[in-house]
């Protein structure tokens, strides 16, 4: 019997009343598996190959002839957004089937979450914190909720496989399978993998079964892509006519990258990405500005996690509708899965900081069977003449060219990171089980903990420091049963929806202009200050610290707007391909005039200054400059390295740019030598990665890092931030 055969009645007429003229490779491949096996399965297919589908077809058939007593399938999805578009185009496939879906998360009405508990049936889709906040609040009704759960669906891995979300995942999975009893398979969906076999380990962690990823055929790749660089060209004063007829004087941008990426937009239903919120905020006012001044339509919108449910729900709905020709600027809120339909064009601000990051964005367009396209725009300072080297060469557009030629030869995409060391989620996992189990023994805890899979390289001794550190600092108690429960601190922490949260957040402060919530910022300005949010400009008219609120006005203009972002960690290949880039003279086809031009400038300075040949050339003076190739993990060591033996080589002054290079001054002899002589140095001796990290350092990354004892977390940054295998090739050059 075919696969569509297997499905159920209301299946096939969902899939008729679409007009599928055939089901996909994707499609076939995940029904096989599932009607035929009780195994996990990673489904790795490249965006819009129908991963959703082919994920549910089977599974809600399956329900329609047997319908779980408990909700059947867990949706976990790490965006709000995307459980939004899920629950909308899941619903639609349902509709005819009496399998009710549900959605749950920070911004769904409390009585549609209260509707799901009356009558726990179906499909849950859920955030990872809102499933947190399950697991210690409704502890005891998780066998009702969850007594016949037949499967986990976790969407977009790629973006959790190493991560401390992603392995908080795998805790609530472990601890909800420990709770009601049930093993339910588990199914993982991403276009971006680059680790097959690590990523399928990492599903099926704790599930006691087997993970099977289906041999799909890989699809031809082709794209639509471009790049171009221009140079910022300083802001200037021109003429212009008043509305009342005269001339004045104004300032106007002329920055041509900005005014490209408004051309090459207009008319084109598009997303414009940036790498950070601030970047994001500063385009989106940009091209508003730009036509305002034309005397052009706006019909720009903005997309990011510091805005409100309402402004991002927008421009989701209005990237839907087909009628209207929208541009959004948007962060990595809208490279996820959303469903935007027939997109035109992706704009690209810069360079994506890894292939994956590139290929999710290039697959939000391109749907409806046209190829994907993408240009990606580079903007850049024109060089003074006393510029030192490093400063000259065009990093991002070397590292954009990199990523997609690792692509195009080699298919090649970054590998999952896993965590030996996340201290952070093992103190937020030992507060939430002993707030939902109550009073337990610290031998039941440590045992109950150190099962989960995300802690398998954590050893007793670790783990007693971490419990005696929290039991000193009143996160938890002892009682006089010689129990563990939750202390003063633990039980304010706990009670708090912060809580539920792995990752990082910050006291923000919710920015309203009457009746309208914007968003929120994370430091209140004073009155008749303004600020950029939403791709506006807002001036404080009051603050109400106390229930922090900032009731706003709209004004005209636009401003910079600054926070803190954390770009991730650029993998040593693309390095290692954008010193090939710079080395060879192949002239890909992508590039436009201005791209061309600046690579053409950028090879020709390598190969003058002789950085295609050495990793190290002097500036001038006692200044040199550090090529290693390497990426950001092992790039840090090597820089701690040098930092520790900087005395004997009368080392001072380093400072450095991203994991590019490296300067400092050399008082004792010269850069060339200094590095064959640490090469050997290291080659005898390796390197010994605690003697990079100070006794009294306590490097803090995650949110409950400053919770941690000092001797934990320096021995989670030598295991998880720290490399020292990659050097060691590199120094061959050296000797």
């Amino acid at each position: 019997m075919s696969v569509f055969e297997s499905y159920s009645p209301f299946i096939r007429e969902f899939i008729y009343s679409r007009g599928w003229e055939s089901l996909s490779p994707v499609q076939v491949a995940a029904a096989e598996i599932i009607f035929s096996s009780d195994c996990n399965m990673l489904l790795p297919s490249q965006t819009a190959s129908g991963k959703t589908e082919a994920a549910f077809f089977p599974i809600l058939s399956e329900f329609y002839d047997d319908m779980p007593q408990s909700f059947g399938v867990l949706y976990i999805a790490p965006l709000k957004s995307l459980i939004n578009d899920q629950f909308g185009r899941i619903s639609e496939l349902c509709d005819e089937s009496g399998i009710p879906v549900y959605h749950w998360h920070g911004d769904v009405a409390a009585s549609h979450k209260q509707k799901a508990l009356k009558e726990p049936r179906g499909i849950l889709q859920i955030t990872p914190e809102s499933l947190e906040a399950m697991l210690i609040t409704r502890s005891s009704d998780l066998i009702r909720l969850f007594g016949d759960l037949r499967y986990i669906v976790i969407d977009e891995i790629h973006t959790l496989t190493g991560t401390d979300r992603g392995n908080q995942i795998i805790c609530q999975l472990s601890r909800l399978r420990a709770k009601t009893g049930v093993s339910p398979r588990r199914i993982g969906l991403s276009a971006t993998i680059g680790d097959m076999e690590t990523a399928a380990n990492w599903l099926g962690a704790g599930s006691g079964r087997d993970t099977t990823v289906p041999e799909i055929p890989p699809a031809k790749v082709k794209w639509k892509l471009g790049m171009e660089h221009f140079y910022i060209v300083d802001r200037d004063v021109a003429e212009v006519a008043t509305p009342e007829g005269n001339r004045a004087e104004e300032t106007i941008s002329l920055d041509k990258g900005y005014e490209y990426i408004y051309e090459a937009t207009k008319g084109k239903k598009s997303i414009v990405f940036s790498n950070s919120r601030e970047e994001t905020e500063y385009i989106c006012a940009t091209l508003r500005e730009i036509a305002d001044r034309r005397g052009e339509r706006d019909v720009f919108l903005i997309h990011h996690g510091f805005l409100s449910a309402s402004i991002r729900e927008e421009a989701e709905l209005k990237m839907k509708d087909e009628d209207i020709q929208a541009v959004t600027c948007a962060t990595v809120t809208m490279e996820l899965g959303i469903d935007i339909g027939r997109l035109e064009r992706i704009i690209q601000q810069g360079s994506p900081n890894s292939v994956s990051s590139f290929l999710q964005r290039l697959g939000r367009s391109g749907r409806r069977g046209d190829p994907p396209e993408m240009m990606m725009v580079f903007r850049e300072e024109n060089a003074l003449p006393n510029t030192p080297l490093p400063e000259l060469i065009p990093w991002e557009l070397l590292k954009a060219i990199a990523i997609v030629q690792l692509y195009i030869e080699e298919r090649f995409i970054e590998p999952p990171a896993i965590r030996k060391c996340p201290f952070s989620l093992l103190f937020q996992q030992t507060l939430s089980t002993v707030a939902s189990s109550g009073a337990i023994s610290a031998k039941d805890l440590a045992a109950k903990i150190l099962s989960l899979p995300p802690f398998d390289y954590i050893d007793e001794a670790d783990y007693k420091t971490l419990l005696v550190s929290m039991i000193n600092n009143d996160w938890l108690e002892m009682t006089d049963e010689r129990e563990i429960i939750v202390g003063l601190r633990g039980e304010r922490l706990v009670n708090s929806f912060k809580f539920y949260a792995v990752f990082k957040d910050t006291e923000d402060y919710t920015v309203r202009c009457e009746s309208d919530e914007i968003g929120v910022i994370t430091t209140p300005p004073p009155v008749g200050d303004r600020f950029a949010l939403a791709g506006r400009v807002w001036e404080v008219e009051e603050l109400d610290i106390p229930r922090h609120l900032i009731y706003v006005k709209a004004v005209s203009g636009k401003m910079e707007v600054s926070w803190p972002g954390d770009y991730g960690e650029v993998h040593t290949r693309i390095l290692e391909r954008m010193r090939q880039i710079l080395r060879e003279d192949t002239e890909y086809p992508y590039l436009r005039e201005g791209a061309l031009a600046r690579l053409r400038v950028a090879r020709a300075l390598a190969r003058n200054t002789g950085l295609c040949e050495s990793c190290i050339l002097p500036l001038g003076g006692y200044t040199w400059a550090l090529f290693p190739w390497l990426g950001t993990r092992s790039f840090r060591t090597l820089r701690r390295y040098l930092v520790r033996n900087a005395g004997s080589y009368k080392l001072s002054g380093m400072e450095f740019e991203g994991c590019y290079y490296m300067t400092f001054k050399l008082e004792g002899g010269r850069g060339d030598d200094m590095m064959r002589t640490l090469s050997r140095k290291i080659a005898a001796e390796g390197i010994d990665l605690d003697s990079l990290i100070s006794p009294t350092e306590s490097p803090v990354f995650e949110k409950y890092d400053e919770f941690i004892p000092s001797e934990l977390l320096r021995k989670a940054y030598k295991a998880d931030k720290l490399r020292s295998d990659e050097i060691f090739k590199r120094c061959e050059e050296f000797r």
